[in-house]
């Protein structure tokens, strides 16, 4: 290692001594470890241009975690919107650095609904693990690593190339297609507020400060280059919504600037104006991206990336044939900026209908510059609002024609808004606009609970009111199996020819694991949906298997099997709880066994444990945890099992140790019963408060029939008890030698809690973090081994598990 045993510090003055010598590494920009800018004279007027913001750690680390650390740093103080970004992110340690193209992680800044008021170091949240994943593959396949000792000639050549000397300053800035929202979000901060417009009343007009900025972006000399933008920069103000009035006059509105345009011409002397031609078309189009955070929610308004609009039009094309585009009728009803029907061919078969003005007057653009579309068939239109009689009188005819009707493709990706609980649905707080369209108080009885969900409104206004056409859409699984579409379902019948299945977080703003598909449903074959097999592709466009997604028809889940089972609050015995919360993957998390007397997820209802059903709560917590979460299974749902489970005690007492071990019951809120050794097995100091555990194990405190206990109902199946010690197979014998092992170092340190919990023992090794959340990772590297042991014969006795959760029907195959 060529930097061992200094400070981190002392590393950041060596490589800067070593490797950067001649730019200026002293610049402080905001949280972030270490900047390399251009040197400066005092003279200039300009930004200092940065070349890189890295992250530092002395010794040798894992690179994966340095730049996901800079990206939430950098995130949380939200630097890009007020330092210049630089081209390249970076992270080093005593051994190493790496480098990557800060465009191909400058996304990851725009997600909706993430947290990033976290602690960037703290490698055990849920945001830096989503984050991480995010940019794995793109570190990968983009970053480039060197190793000072051997790499040292690559590494300064790199440096010389890339770092270009002799640009002193910063002279002005390029636009392109990587920076230009990153300029938008220092252009809102610095000349928004010298636009003279009253911002509420344009943004209920449609306007957005996107559109501003878009005038200002596409022009030269102050006068915009693109007249088909719904807002035009000329010279010293701003003129919108353009029309030609009765007399064929052209009219329109204007603003101008509060300040005599002062912060606008300083703000744009930095910045060369317009990008490249050759970005023009792109920057327009993505004009999605200016879009307030609140008004894209409400909306619902998603880019599909362009690798699924190809796929979905190859899917098309297997369903209705090579000629399908001349064949058939193309109406996207929720078109944006047109970017769904990239592809398409003849476009005399296709229309193009958007909520907002000034996305037509965008597709209106586009076509100007060789988008495949007839100005006249791009036009405003409110599906969830308008009659259809406001459509044009061509496609007004194919809809009222049933046997054109037939040949229209209704090819959407419709929005994802959804109203957020019961008073949203009320109308009395939430999205506005998602629960209080017409369609949705014309087919409320029929959406059911559904109709929180915008795309659910959409399709069911196709289903009745365009009756036998070929629906196309991109959606969630929710229609196919969520419990809130029971009565979508039983009014939406038609058949569903195909679907492929992707990772959501490849959609704009869409953060979560969870799947979106592609559906192609025949309107005119009426028939329930029960079950497809569905192609799943991966984010890059590669097929990886298949599914088979299922409908739940009349079926009971996990929830219903085993709350007969609860112990009533009275019952004496209680050693512990978990929340019923949901019954599919994405609430995994949420079901933690705890102590009874801690507050957690009270909302939730209570499942109490006592010894008369631990076997039954072990099933349902082992059942719910040894299948990991992924993006795919995330909607799938855990049902009421069939009656072998209660035959198998091999497979009651695997589930009882997969629990014992991977609990969360915490000493410190009162007696710990689930400790599940006797004191002579980990040679304990003392007499523990509670031997039930083992107790339990040894074939004790086990009940008789079912008296004793209150239960809500009378149920079946019961476990046949015995007084008889329990047997465990090899893979949970093993769980047992490895925990016992944990447990008997944890006894040998000084001042530990003869009554600790496995919790209790991972916080004293792991210690916290400034934030109080348990680190991940301990010093003592005798305990690691022993964790890592454990944790590892927990994995493969899960693996024994999870065959017997599809063969009792806790999950469909």
């Amino acid at each position: 290692m060529k930097y061992s045993n200094i400070k981190e510090e002392e590393l950041k003055n060596k490589v800067a001594k070593d490797y950067f010598w001649i730019y200026d590494c002293t610049k402080i920009i905001g949280n972030v470890d270490f900047c390399v800018t251009m040197h400066q004279s005092q003279t200039e007027l300009f930004e200092q241009e940065s070349l890189l913001w890295s992250e530092a750690k002395r010794g040798s680390s894992d690179i994966y975690n340095s730049i996901v650390q800079l990206i939430l740093t950098i995130g949380k103080a939200r630097t890009f919107d007020k330092f210049l970004p630089p081209p390249m992110l970076g992270a080093f340690d005593g051994e190493k650095i790496a480098f990557i193209p800060y465009s191909e992680i400058h996304d990851v800044f725009y997600q909706n609904d993430f947290n990033w008021n976290i602690t960037p170091s703290d490698y055990d949240t849920k945001e830096f693990k989503t984050v991480r994943e995010k940019v794995k593959s793109t570190i990968d396949q983009k970053a480039l690593l060197f190793n000072y000792e051997n790499d040292d000639r690559e590494l300064k050549k790199f440096i010389k190339i890339n770092f270009v000397v002799g640009k002193f300053g910063l002279s002005k800035t390029r636009i392109d297609k990587n920076n230009f929202m990153v300029i938008y979000n220092k252009w809102l901060g610095e000349v928004k507020s010298t636009i003279a417009v009253n911002w509420d009343a344009a943004r209920k007009n449609g306007i957005i400060d996107g559109d501003f900025y878009l005038a200002d972006l596409l022009s030269e000399e102050n006068n915009t280059l693109k007249d088909n933008l719904f807002v035009v920069l000329k010279a010293t103000r701003y003129e919108f919504n353009r029309f030609k009035d009765e007399y064929g006059a052209l009219t329109s509105s204007t603003v101008e600037f509060n300040d005599s345009q002062k912060a606008h011409t300083q703000f744009w002397n930095r910045y060369e104006r317009p990008p490249k031609e050759e970005y023009w078309n792109y920057i327009v189009e993505r004009r999605d991206l200016l879009v307030p955070q609140d008004v894209r929610e409400r909306k619902g308004s998603f880019f599909t990336p362009q690798i699924w609009v190809e796929l979905s039009q190859k899917y098309l094309t297997d369903v209705l044939g090579e000629d399908w585009q001349d064949d058939y009728y193309i109406w996207d009803c929720a078109a944006g900026t047109g970017n769904l029907l990239n592809g398409l061919t003849n476009k005399y078969n296709i229309w193009a209908s958007t909520l907002d003005k000034q996305d037509v007057e965008v597709m209106h653009d586009r076509i100007k510059n060789g988008a495949n579309l007839l100005d006249d068939h791009v036009f405003q239109f409110d599906f969830l609002n308008d009659e259809f009689s406001k459509l044009p009188l061509p496609l007004q005819n194919i809809i009222n024609d049933p046997e054109k009707r037939k040949k229209l493709v209704m090819y959407i990706n419709p929005p994802y808004a959804e109203a957020s609980d019961k008073k949203t649905l009320d109308g009395k707080k939430g999205k506005s606009g998602v629960e209080q369209s017409l369609i949705n108080k014309k087919y409320a009885k029929i959406l059911g609970q559904g109709n929180a969900e915008l795309f659910a409104q959409f399709f069911i206004r196709v289903h009745i009111e365009i009756p036998d056409c070929i629906l196309a859409e991109f959606s969630t699984l929710k229609i196919l199996q969520g419990q809130h579409f029971i009565d979508f379902r039983d009014v939406f019948f038609a058949k569903l020819e195909k679907l492929f299945l992707v990772p959501a977080d490849t959609f704009d703003n869409v953060n979560g694991k969870f799947p979106i598909g592609f559906f192609i449903w025949k309107t005119k074959l009426k028939e329930r949906f029960n079950a497809i097999v569905a192609d799943i592709f991966d984010k890059n466009g590669l097929i990886i298997g298949n599914k088979t997604i299922v409908a739940y028809i009349n079926s009971q889940y996990i929830n219903d099997w085993i709350k007969p089972y609860r112990a009533d609050k009275k019952d004496n015995g209680i050693i512990g709880k978990f929340p019923f919360k949901g019954n599919d993957f994405q609430n995994q998390n949420m079901i933690a066994i705890v102590h009874q007397n801690m507050v957690y997820n009270k909302e939730a209802g209570q499942f109490l444990i006592t010894s008369k059903n631990l076997i039954q709560a072990s099933i349902y917590y082992a059942v719910r945890h040894c299948i990991a979460q992924t993006w795919l299974n995330d909607r799938d749902q855990f049902l009421y099992p069939n009656k072998k489970w209660n035959k198998d005690n091999e497979f009651q007492n695997d589930c009882l140790t997969f629990t014992l071990f991977k609990n969360n019951i915490q000493s410190q809120f009162g007696t710990n019963h689930w400790i599940p050794f006797t004191e002579q097995e980990v040679n304990a100091r003392e007499k523990f408060e509670s031997n039930f555990m083992s107790n339990f194990i040894k074939g004790k405190h086990k009940p008789s029939g079912k008296s004793g206990i209150t239960l809500s109902i009378i149920f079946e199946p019961e476990v046949s008890y015995n007084n008889s010690p329990l047997t465990f197979s090899l893979e949970a014998t093993a769980v047992f030698d490895a925990g016992r092992e944990l447990w008997l170092y944890y006894h040998k340190q000084p001042g530990c809690n003869v009554n600790a919990s496995l919790y209790d023992i991972r916080e004293y090794f792991q210690g916290r973090n400034e934030t109080g959340k348990m680190n991940n990772k301990s010093s003592d590297a005798t305990y690691m081994l022993l964790i890592d042991d454990l944790r590892e014969k927990l994995r493969q006795l899960a693996k024994k598990i999870e065959p017997k959760v599809y063969e009792y029907e806790f999950l469909k195959q």
